[in-house]
């Protein structure tokens, strides 16, 4: 079997792919794999070092700003999307895949279509409730739609087949207890707030976190660990010290530039408060973590907000926007949190209630059962 994928730009498109190459790989043994990619993008990088080869293709998207390197990006976006096409068929024509699969970013766009003209059988995997427009784009192509949430059903209307099957969760989100993961960290039972923005960082959760510790630093009875990532190096601290804030004099509050072992804190806190990218709601679900869901505001069409509407609306989560962050709101629901443990395993359960742990298997199976159809081994 020879397998061509394409999902680049984030690490959200990116991980799903491999995530289901790895388990196409088990269901046939020997297959072989390319991976499009945007040369210099994300992709390049994190596919090559999980062992699998990758092909360049040029594709951007545009920009809708007016200033001057803005429009100097959109004129080189429209000289690659001129030559996409083309660059796709080569590709195509030279690597001869049974199948195609795309996982978003702009890179699945000249590969899916281009694939499907071609004759081969092509499958999308969306990870969001609000599906982008590579993925609306493309759905009438498809053999089928593997969705995350059934909230994006109703946002594609000419696809052909549609399965709700979840994201790809790593393994090390499964399985693991809020009293094994306070062990491995050295946490007691007291309340647990985990905060974060990402590995570069969010300026409106490093601040909300601020906020949080300025309240609870004193009283000394929650632990609150926080990640402020690479662009919170030096905004991060001066944060706390315009807060009258000295972290070493609070053996409860811990803050750190990059957050490992991620699966740890998540199923240790009490309290998680994130952005809502895709792949966060899926893990959050994983280990059941109750959370204050941040969208981030310039997310193409806002999806990650429609991400963080659905724990909220299934009673797991609260969103709340960047433009409407007050901090005695903040502070107010945490103390609901933190004085009330019922809330907490309401949340708790009612996350654990939207959790998918075998979107691989679901993919490879439905894959495998359409090639099956037709013929293809």
């Amino acid at each position: 079997m020879r397998i061509l994928l394409a999902g680049g730009g984030t690490g959200g498109h990116i991980n799903p792919a491999v995530a289901i190459a790895g388990e196409l790989a088990r269901i046939y043994p020997g297959s072989e794999f390319l991976f499009a990619a945007v040369p210099g993008n994300m992709e390049d990088t994190m596919i090559p070092k999980q062992g699998y080869p990758v092909a360049h293709i040029k594709v951007a998207g545009f920009y809708r700003s007016l200033l001057p390197w803005d429009i100097a990006h959109n004129i080189k976006a429209a000289w690659w999307l001129a030559f996409s096409g083309h660059r796709a068929e080569e590709i195509i024509k030279d690597f001869k895949p049974d199948i195609a699969i795309g996982t978003g970013g702009y890179v699945s766009g000249p590969i899916i279509r281009k694939a499907e003209q071609m004759g081969i059988p092509v499958f999308l995997h969306e990870q969001n409730a609000f599906p982008g427009v590579t993925t609306k784009m493309l759905a009438p192509l498809a053999e089928t739609v593997f969705l995350a949430f059934p909230e994006a059903e109703a946002r594609i209307p000419d696809g052909k087949h549609f399965e709700v099957v979840g994201n790809p969760v790593r393994q090390s989100f499964s399985g693991i207890s809020k009293e094994e993961a306070r062990k491995k960290l050295g946490l007691d039972d007291h309340f647990t707030i985990f905060s974060v923005g990402g590995s570069l960082g969010a300026t409106a959760i490093n601040r909300m976190a601020a906020d949080l510790m300025q309240w609870h630093a004193e009283k000394g009875e929650i632990n609150h660990i926080h990640g402020y990532g690479k662009n919170g190096r030096e905004r991060f601290p001066k944060m706390l010290k315009e807060r009258g804030l000295d972290l070493s004099r609070y053996p409860r509050i811990q803050a750190h530039e990059f957050i490992d072992q991620m699966q740890l804190y998540l199923a240790a806190a009490d309290l998680v408060i994130s952005r809502a990218g895709a792949i966060t709601i899926s893990e959050l679900e994983m280990v059941g973590a109750p959370s204050i869901l941040v969208p981030y505001p310039y997310a193409a069409e806002n999806h990650q907000y429609h991400n963080g509407m659905v724990l909220q609306n299934a009673g797991a989560a609260l969103v709340v926007q960047e433009k409407d962050y007050k901090k005695d709101w903040l502070i107010s629901e945490v103390e609901k949190f933190a004085s009330d443990p019922g809330r907490v395993k309401n949340f708790s359960e009612n996350a654990k209630k939207l959790a998918v742990s075998d979107t691989c298997a679901r993919i490879g199976a439905s894959i495998k059962k359409t090639l099956d159809e037709k013929g293809i081994h």
